[in-house]
């Protein structure tokens, strides 16, 4: 009686095929995901630009005009002239008193000229200008 013997390891050839198919599916896989997160932080931009834009909309209904550059995002948190803005909401403009920052944790920045306000993101380098994920994103911009 002859004793077969039983396989209780795979061999090095099933190791190295197994470790090529999956070097092969995550050569089209990566390449799929890598731009995935940079796309969603420039969407997240205007949708939070948008959502400031209404808290500005909101503060001239009540005040009769944007805040100032210099007044800037805080007007929507704290009353910065309650001379001027004698209608400003008690409660402000802006759920949790926080000015939302960037997804790259950066301030957007404000302008009003002459009653027309712009936010900007700087992108992910934080500098004007740039390419990609580093590209300046206005509010005048997104759709």
């Amino acid at each position: 009686m002859y004793r077969t013997r039983q396989r209780k390891a795979f061999t090095l050839i099933e190791i190295m095929v197994v470790i090529i198919i999956l070097g092969l599916l995550a050569s089209f896989v990566i390449p799929n995901i890598t731009g995935k997160s940079d796309e969603a932080k420039q969407k997240l931009v205007c949708i939070q630009m948008k959502s400031l834009n209404e808290s500005l909309k909101m503060f001239k209904v009540d005040n009769g005009s944007y805040p100032t550059t210099e007044e800037g995002l805080k007007a929507l948190v704290t009353n910065p002239n309650p001379d001027e803005y004698s209608a400003y909401s008690p409660n402000g403009y802006l759920e949790g008193k926080n000015i939302p920052k960037d997804p790259w944790n950066k301030p957007y920045l404000y302008l009003n000229t002459d009653g027309s306000v712009e936010l900007i993101s700087l992108g992910s380098d934080g500098k004007e200008g740039g390419k990609d994920e580093d590209k300046d994103q206005k509010l005048s911009e997104c759709r």
